[in-house]
């Protein structure tokens, strides 16, 4: 068990997203971000399964082949993509809704910062992007809300964070969607 450890790493992860957030213009959403981790639920299972340099989650489901604090987690928490399907009348299967944009910006600045912290002194601007990548053949999620995310993600990449944090400011001032 590692608590001390795991409480630092998510409160860490937890303030970059806030400062993220307010770049973004969505500072009052970034100070409600991830509460649900430091609840017995989610803490416990984090601090068990702590490594530092990724989520307890994946190391808790090589363990058990689940992961209970992720459950807990995707389904309190709206900026994550798995929070967002529902049953669909028409196929009668679950299918991926699209994410309001306030969401979408939340998840992209949880991405950043993410990375930022399992990276640490490593971290480049082009790493949320890659990780992206790297899921896209196990992910479900709506293609609209994908192909947003994803723009925000190249545009990090090619124009850093500066630039990007300013058009996603600049476009939830004067859209409602994506």
């Amino acid at each position: 068990m590692h608590p001390i450890k795991h409480f630092l790493t998510i409160t860490r992860h937890r303030h970059a997203v806030i400062r993220h957030c307010a770049k973004a213009g969505i500072l009052r959403q970034g100070l409600f971000h991830d509460l649900s981790k430091y609840s017995p639920r989610e803490f416990i299972y984090g601090a068990r399964y702590w490594q530092g340099t990724r989520s307890p989650n994946a190391r808790e489901r090589e363990v058990l082949g689940y992961s209970e604090a992720w459950l807990h987690h995707k389904g309190r928490n709206r900026h994550h993509f798995e929070y967002w399907t529902d049953y669909n009348l028409e196929t009668k299967t679950v299918l991926p809704v699209k994410m309001p944009l306030r969401f979408v910006a939340e998840m992209f600045c949880d991405r950043v910062a993410a990375s930022k912290i399992y990276k640490g002194n490593s971290y480049r601007d082009s790493d949320p992007l890659e990780y992206f990548q790297n899921g896209r053949s196990h992910r479900t999620i709506h293609p609209e809300t994908s192909d947003f995310l994803e723009k925000l993600l190249v545009m990090l990449a090619e124009k850093g964070e500066r630039e990007t944090f300013a058009f996603l400011k600049d476009y939830m001032k004067h859209n409602d969607s994506y």
